[in-house]
């Protein structure tokens, strides 16, 4: 795998375009949230993006998302370490995630499913938790300490 150069804070209007492009919710994030997100290539077109939405004692992994040409090259796990990394520095306990396409990416990576009934109260009432995923989405969990 080459060296990946993984920034944080990417402008919000190239991450909102590479989001829709995968057809990704966008309809939530502002300006502050880009303080927690992480991307790769250029801040205003970026080929890879994450975020790590912070919700008190736990954090919600948002948005993973790699352009086609660039799938398969190791973007999207060296992604996820910078979200987890920083979740941890930030003191997360845990971090979850919901998804419709890569459950099985996620797995490999060490999240196990996790009950949606069970999730802490800060996770369930956020807006991805709550309006923005189907409730068809696979609900994973993976513990920091």
């Amino acid at each position: 795998m080459s060296i990946r150069i993984i920034e944080s804070s990417p402008e919000r209007a190239g991450a909102i375009r590479l989001l829709e492009a995968a057809e990704l919710p966008t309809s939530d994030l502002t300006d502050a949230h880009m303080a927690d997100f992480f991307y790769s290539g250029s801040s205003a077109a970026p080929n890879g993006l994450v975020g790590v939405e912070f919700l008190e004692t736990d954090a919600l992994l948002r948005s993973l998302v790699v352009v086609p040409d660039q799938r398969g090259s190791g973007l999207g796990s060296a992604l996820v370490e910078r979200a987890e990394s920083h979740a941890r520095a930030r003191g997360a306990r845990a971090i979850f995630l919901l998804t419709t396409t890569a459950e099985r990416f996620f797995r490999s990576r060490g999240y196990v499913p996790a009950d949606r009934a069970s999730a802490p109260e800060a996770v369930r009432t956020s807006r991805e938790f709550a309006d923005l995923c189907p409730a068809s989405s696979a609900f994973l969990v993976k513990h920091l300490f």
